[in-house]
């Protein structure tokens, strides 16, 4: 029994007081009510505070309420037991029965389980990573590579049309400084004070000579302009591989530079003008970002007739919410939070709902450790460490569980030595090793001739009895909570620590609990039924690895 199964059978119970006149809720009877797993065992399978929560609206004491709901509740199938505890928690146990009958129903459902129609109807636009293309994707970049993609997963399995999108920064200072950087390099010259350095500058000056071998016979300024559309392309094109590399694929890639040729800054300045949103003052026109709660208004078309920084913004959002996208989420780094506000003021400018239609995520900086030391330096970028650091030291499941293990609003500090560790210390390990373990068990019964109940019959839910069996089952039951969770708070290694709760949970099973028979011993129902729980907790731990990007190996 799931705790979403027991929430309706309280839900049914709320339904037949009402109805026989034992209780009145003005609001009437919720559709879904709160199940948890209580934090001492011993306390029960489930609690509710449901009694508690509706004592006021129903007019009566919440213990005389929980007493009305535990005399109905502990009459539905699959209940074994309500009691009432404190001012009026209900404890609940289930049958062994109705508790493991989920085995059987998540094999059942397989790489569903867990999935949801939350996000059903809903088209989702992840913005992430977006890094500038004048060099290899830095720390920082890597760890939105790995919690974006694991959240536009986890969306897609809440129901969510979900479109994974990148911002191409090809528009702007920063390009000119970098085909400036790739001139010089090829010339042999210093690079510029405010140019970009490092061993990849080298190789895409040279690659790009490779495609245009007369570009330095060229004048300076025609020569600089080759430079930066043949190298502005090549480091996009590393750019993505890499994160092709990583698991990481994009459905757009959205270039910041038609945003200016195409009219759609104009149009946006256009429709937040005919909105009253908009004025001009000392020959710039500003938008009214302060009226929606920013701590000033923002020039949106400098006095010299140039498009501020935001201008941009405004067209992008536009662009997207023309595209059809109900939610517009956009994940930063931590130097970008003072952004926050102006970018929340421009979505109620338009009309719409900060933290609805228009969602910006804030992630924290990045540190990598060797020996204790944080490290400073990367071979190949110069003064930033990239994405190719972190995966060349630890690999890449490690590196996509490392980076997604943590809230995003904390600074992490990954230990190289640790996550390269092939011991249960290292939390990927410790997962993937409990993937292996189980798939390892599936192979030996089947060497051994015994067929999993799903597909032989024989499967008798109330065998798994056992204290060790229970805990695995409630375990299970908790993944589609964990995930619809993931998806609404945005925080995806609520998955990872699932995941790592769960493989202690299953190897305390397993050490108690025989699955196969030994020697000349004849094969059970109870060897099948643990079997089929076996199959359960793989078919776990193969989805939730799966929504972080992160492979379920078979053997280790």
């Amino acid at each position: 029994m799931t705790p979403e199964q027991l929430s309706d059978a309280i839900v049914a119970a709320l339904t037949a007081l009402t109805d026989a006149g034992s209780l009145t809720l003005p609001d009437g009877v919720p559709a879904r009510v709160v199940v948890e797993r209580p934090k001492v065992r011993e306390h029960g399978d489930y609690a509710t505070n449901v009694a508690l929560q509706l004592a006021k609206k129903a007019g009566l004491p919440p213990r005389e309420l929980a007493t009305l709901l535990a005399e109905v509740l502990g009459q539905a199938d699959g209940v074994a037991s309500v009691e009432i505890a404190g001012p009026g928690f209900l404890n609940i146990r289930v049958e062994a029965g109705a508790q493991g009958a989920l085995a059987a129903q998540i094999v059942a459902a397989g790489s569903s389980y867990g999935s949801s129609n939350l996000f059903a109807g809903e088209k989702v636009n992840l913005e992430f990573v977006s890094a500038n293309p004048t060099g290899p994707i830095h720390i920082g970049g890597v760890r939105w590579a790995a919690v974006g993609d694991a959240l536009g997963r986890i969306f897609s399995f809440s129901g969510a049309d979900v479109t994974r999108e990148y911002y191409f920064n090809d528009h702007g200072a920063q390009i000119d400084r970098f085909a400036r950087s790739l001139l010089a390099s090829a010339k042999g010259e210093p690079t510029p004070e405010d140019g970009y350095g490092g061993q990849y500058i080298v190789e895409i000056a040279q690659a790009v000579l490779a495609k245009e071998p007369d570009a330095l016979d060229l004048p300076d300024d025609e020569a600089q302009e080759v430079f930066r559309a043949v190298g502005v392309n090549l480091m996009f094109d590393e750019i993505k591989k890499s994160l092709h590399d990583f698991g990481v694929d994009f459905d757009v890639y959205f270039h910041e530079n038609n945003l200016h040729e195409s009219g759609a800054v104009k149009r946006a300045i256009e429709r937040l003008t005919e909105m009253g949103n908009t004025y001009e003052e000392d020959g710039a026109l500003w938008l009214r970002t302060e009226k929606f709660g920013d701590d000033k208004d923002r020039v949106i078309v400098k006095s010299d007739g140039k498009g501020a920084y935001i201008s941009g913004d405004l067209a992008y959002y536009l662009d997207k919410r023309e595209r059809g996208f109900d939610r517009c989420l956009i994940m930063l780094g931590a130097d970008h939070h003072g952004y926050v506000g102006r970018m929340n003021a421009m979505c109620a400018a338009f009309g719409d709902q900060p933290g609805v239609n228009l969602e910006i995520l804030i992630g924290q900086m990045v540190n990598l450790l060797r020996d204790g030391e944080p490290l400073r330096m990367s071979k190949r970028a110069g003064t930033v460490l990239t994405q190719d650091d972190l995966v060349d030291a630890i690999g890449v499941d490690a590196s996509r569980y490392a980076l997604a293990r943590y809230t995003t609003d904390t600074t992490i500090d990954i230990d190289l030595e640790l996550w390269a560790r092939q011991t249960s210390d290292n939390p990927v390990f410790y997962v993937q090793y409990a993937h292996a373990r189980l798939a390892s068990i599936l192979r030996n019964a089947k060497d051994l001739g015994i067929e999993a109940p799903g597909e032989a019959g024989g499967f008798d839910p109330s065998l798994l009895s056992h204290e060790k069996e229970g805990e695995l089952l409630r375990a299970l039951a908790e993944f589609p909570r964990v995930v619809a969770a993931a998806a609404q708070l945005r925080e995806p290694h609520r998955v990872a620590r699932y995941l790592e709760d769960t493989a202690s949970a299953f190897h305390k099973f397993y050490d108690l609990c025989r699955v196969l028979p030994q020697g000349d011993e004849e094969p059970t129902d109870l060897h099948r039924a643990r079997l089929l729980l076996v199959a359960a907790t793989k078919t776990v731990f193969a989805n939730g690895l799966r929504l972080l990007g992160v492979s379920a190996p078979e053997r280790m």
